[in-house]
């Protein structure tokens, strides 16, 4: 049997037992430990990915489900990507003059010799 310093009162949650289980710091969480993974989100009249937000789970099944949980709330999404922050490589704004120069003489790439008609969507 033990005895009463063994457990704490905790939460309401009653007494849980507190031999053993080592001390964090104060304002130290479990959840800032958790890999950060960034949402997109397809909605039911989107053609494509958005990106909704970002959450912090422990991997990706639990990334997906809490994902579900707090961007379509409302069902308004048919699609969820998750992916980890950490594998997203991208390109940075301060150098966004230099890095996309090489496609500003490439003109034929836009439509700019021709008129496109009102019926064509998304394009």
């Amino acid at each position: 049997m033990s005895t009463g310093s063994d457990f704490q009162a905790e939460g309401g949650h009653g007494a849980i037992p507190t031999e053993g289980v080592p001390a964090r710091e104060p304002g130290h969480s479990a959840a800032r430990e958790w890999p950060l993974w960034e949402v997109f989100v397809r909605g039911r009249r989107g053609l494509s990915h958005v990106h909704a937000g970002s959450l912090r789970a422990p991997d990706a099944a639990m990334a997906l489900r809490n994902a579900r949980d707090v961007y379509t709330r409302r069902q308004e999404g048919v699609s969820i990507w998750v992916v980890p922050a950490a594998v997203i490589t991208a390109s940075s704004p301060d150098e966004k003059d230099s890095f996309f120069d090489p496609a500003g003489d490439k003109v034929y790439r836009h439509p700019t010799f021709y008129e496109i008609p009102a019926e064509v969507q998304h394009l």
